[in-house]
C-alpha cells in the first residue's frame, strides 16, 4: 500500500512573537472534499495563538481560516497555496509588533 509523502515540515520565525509552520504531505489518493492528493496546513501564529490557516480537512476540504472567520478556498496547485498564504502573511505583519 502506498503511504503519504512528507513534502514539508518547517518553521520559520519571523519575530520574537510571531512564526509560521509549514506542513504538506502528498497523499496516495485524494481525500474525500478535494480534487487533488495534497494534505497540508500552512499556518501563521502570533502570541501564541494561531491567528490565520490555510489547510484542508477530509470531507471539509480546503479552507482559509482567518481570525476566527473561515472561507472556502480554491486549491489551484502548490505554488499558488505558498504564494496565497505568504501574501496573506504580510496583511497581519502590522500584528507582530516590531
Amino acid at each position: 500500500m502506498a503511504r503519504a509523502e512528507l513534502l514539508e515540515d518547517t518553521r520559520y520565525p519571523l519575530s520574537p512573537i510571531a512564526f509560521v509552520e509549514i506542513r504538506v504531505w502528498r497523499l496516495p489518493r485524494t481525500q474525500p472534499g478535494c480534487n487533488h492528493n495534497y494534505k497540508y496546513s500552512l499556518s501563521l501564529t502570533i502570541e501564541g495563538t494561531c491567528v490565520m490557516r490555510f489547510d484542508n480537512e477530509a470531507g471539509k476540504g480546503d479552507h482559509q481560516h482567518s481570525g476566527r472567520k473561515q472561507y472556502q478556498y480554491r486549491f489551484a496547485g502548490l505554488d499558488e497555496l505558498y504564494s496565497d498564504f505568504w501574501t496573506e502573511v504580510e496583511t497581519w505583519r502590522p500584528q507582530w509588533k516590531l
